[in-house]
């Protein structure tokens, strides 16, 4: 096996043709993950129906970061499925920091899983404040990327950043409980300005838990006037 394509699309085709036609246990499929090339690595990624332990958990989840947007996919597809049994969650729960780059993922699909599947995890502590302490601190980069730009930054510079803060926006809407409360006032009153009206959109969709803070109510009796319909009315 190795980590790359195979030498053309027919090749890639066929190979996959024919892992689906061949049976292959548990240890083949992680194998498969482990060393296997971009075919077999997507395949498996997909075949898996159970992590047993912590090993397998974390071929599974090294799968999630830095390797092809359609295998970092299928792997975030299965994640969300798997996480919902309570004994295979128990195994996800290293891993905080990963589950932290794959939330601001370039891919949006990814994101969306991920964070769907983390839903089963955020009530244990210890990995919530990991995995929020993390997310903290892109939040924090991109607000301050945000800050520097000027008119005549390209606008995929901007784009990228604002990528960034909306799915982290979107992790705070669960994990929000992880954050003290002024830490987060202070990000939502400042994301509460951006111009980028699906930025307050996500401020506002916070806010709509019930977090007492005087900050927050005045945040939210502004947001009520916003200018956008999806933030005013959300």
């Amino acid at each position: 096996m190795n980590s790359g394509y195979e030498s053309d699309l027919y090749t890639n085709f066929e190979k996959a043709l024919n892992l689906c036609n061949e049976v292959h246990s548990q240890d083949d499929l992680f194998e498969m993950l482990t060393d296997g090339n971009f075919v077999e690595k997507q395949f498996a990624a997909l075949e898996i129906n159970e992590v047993k332990n912590l090993d397998e958990a974390s071929i599974f989840i090294s799968n999630l970061v830095g390797c092809d947007g359609k295998i970092r996919e299928a792997i975030a597809y299965k994640f969300q499925l798997l996480v919902q049994d309570k004994n295979q969650a128990l195994y996800f729960l290293e891993f905080p920091e990963t589950f932290a780059k794959s939330t601001i993922d370039i891919n949006a699909n990814i994101c969306r899983m991920v964070i769907d599947g983390l839903k089963y995890l955020k009530d244990d502590e210890p990995f919530g404040s990991a995995y929020t302490r993390e997310i903290l601190s892109f939040t924090e980069d991109a607000l301050s990327e945000l800050d520097k730009f000027i008119f005549r930054d390209k606008k995929y510079m901007i784009n990228k950043q604002l990528f960034k803060l909306y799915w982290c926006l979107e992790a705070l809407t669960y994990f929000h409980e992880y954050v003290e409360i002024d830490k987060l006032s202070d990000i939502l009153t400042k994301c509460s300005k951006v111009e980028e009206y699906t930025i307050r959109e996500k401020v506002a969709q916070i806010l709509k838990n019930d977090i007492k803070s005087e900050v927050m109510d005045n945040m939210r009796d502004q947001l009520k006037n916003d200018s956008n319909y999806y933030v005013k009315n959300i």
